[in-house]
């Protein structure tokens, strides 16, 4: 096959002028967040040099998912989600420039530290569902697959390329770089979606309708799927018990491998290279069909490379498990939120991938306060080793649903 029809499928998504338009402006805001990201976590650590307060800050990114992702879905379902979008990204803006301000001028500490990161958590639950939205909106139904894995691979590409360079801008520049960095992104995609052209979502009437009612139809709808159900069952897993080590990393860094802002860059950047390279491959796949046992095959690789992680003493050993970490979490992630774009009902959506938020980036607020304290009293090497092995031992009970789940979430839909 020559090598011009490999990317094809992803040539074929970025023809469509909307997607190109929202892609482009969102590539460099990601990378300017996951700068701001490892700036808020090393600040966190240096200011504590604490595994709990690492837990709390993470869990004040996080956690608002945990109650507003349903209703944040619900919303999105009701209006314009573009529109939506808009919005919290002018809270975006004014929340870096917070950081920025409070850093350069003497003002921060560990509870402002909080509180803004606590506001970017509550801005960043109806920015998600409405991206979630967004996306498949701006392509073809047969598209989704690969449109989805482009939107993953260039967010698993930023998570290399944003920690590594703010590992430069930490050393040379201060902390408060990142953040100034993030304010240009976040403007630079603002300003990218004001010159979207998309066709309003056609949306029912619900004027008088509790919108609880909305979040209750998700679940039951959720809970009875033969493959929504069980595939964002083994998410939630994952979700509570590894993705935490990603929010620790500061603390393996600093007090694992005595590795610094550098180390931290590098153990960032590994992951990330790992999950570009499996977004990038289920890209080019630019097919559904065999997700649903790649997802699966991510779930067992993801909880073997936590144990490899937690058990070495060298970083650059350390960077290599992180890579294979990446690939499996974001072959997992990617293929599930793939899975669920193409088999869910589009009156539902916004509430179905509000859920997919919740448990991708809410549930890992509880995960990460839970190891931040109990890796005070048993240490993030024996607590993450627990973890690893937890996931490994349920990896097995996925082993009967595989054809059920399979023809549930892959079927062609009409």
């Amino acid at each position: 096959m020559a090598a011009s029809s490999w990317f094809t499928p992803i040539t074929r998504v970025f023809a469509h002028r909307n997607y190109a338009l929202y892609m482009g402006g969102m590539t460099p805001n990601l990378i300017t967040i996951w700068m701001q990201r490892v700036g808020v976590g090393w600040l966190a650590w240096e200011m504590t040099k604490s595994p709990t307060w690492l837990g709390v800050i993470a869990a004040a990114d996080l956690m608002p998912m945990l109650l507003l992702a349903p209703i944040a879905g619900a919303m999105t379902d009701r209006y314009i989600p573009l529109t939506l979008q808009k919005i919290t990204q002018v809270l975006s803006v004014l929340h870096a420039l917070a950081l920025a301000v409070f850093l350069f001028a003497g003002w921060m500490n560990i509870g402002i530290l909080f509180g803004l990161t606590l506001f970017l958590g509550l801005t960043h639950t109806l920015a998600s569902t409405a991206r979630h939205a967004i996306v498949p909106a701006t392509v073809p139904r047969a598209e989704f697959a690969t449109a989805v894995a482009v939107d993953s691979a260039l967010f698993n590409a930023s998570r290399f390329i944003g920690p590594a360079i703010a590992g430069i801008v930490i050393l040379q520049v201060g902390v408060g770089g990142t953040f100034a960095a993030n304010v240009v992104g976040n403007l630079i995609f603002l300003g990218s979606m004001f010159f979207m052209d998309l066709e309003p979502p056609v949306r029912e009437k619900k004027a008088g309708r509790n919108i609880l009612r909305d979040v209750g139809e998700s679940f039951s709808y959720v809970r009875n799927h033969a493959g929504i159900g069980p595939i964002l069952f083994f998410m939630t897993l994952i979700s509570v018990f590894i993705r935490p080590v990603q929010d620790m990393l500061p603390g393996f860094a600093g007090a694992v491998f005595d590795s610094g802002a550098v180390g931290l860059a590098w153990l960032t950047s590994g992951m990330g290279v790992g999950a570009t390279m499996s977004a990038t491959w289920i890209a080019l796949r630019g097919r559904v069909s065999g997700l649903t046992s790649m997802v699966l095959f991510g779930f067992l690789g993801l909880s073997l490379s936590t144990l490899g992680l937690v058990a070495t003493n060298y970083l650059w050993v350390a960077i290599i498990f992180a890579v294979f970490s990446g690939f499996s979490l974001n072959a997992m992630s990617t293929g599930t939120q793939a899975l669920v774009q193409y088999a869910v009902d589009d009156s539902k959506r916004g509430r179905v991938m509000g859920l997919y938020t919740l448990i991708y980036r809410g549930t890992p607020a509880l995960g990460a306060l839970g190891t931040g304290l109990l890796a005070e009293c048993l240490g993030l090497r024996l607590t993450f080793a627990v973890a690893g092995g937890i996931c490994l031992v349920m990896w097995f009970s996925t082993l009967s649903r595989r054809s059920t789940m399979t023809a549930a979430l892959e079927a062609e839909h009409s």
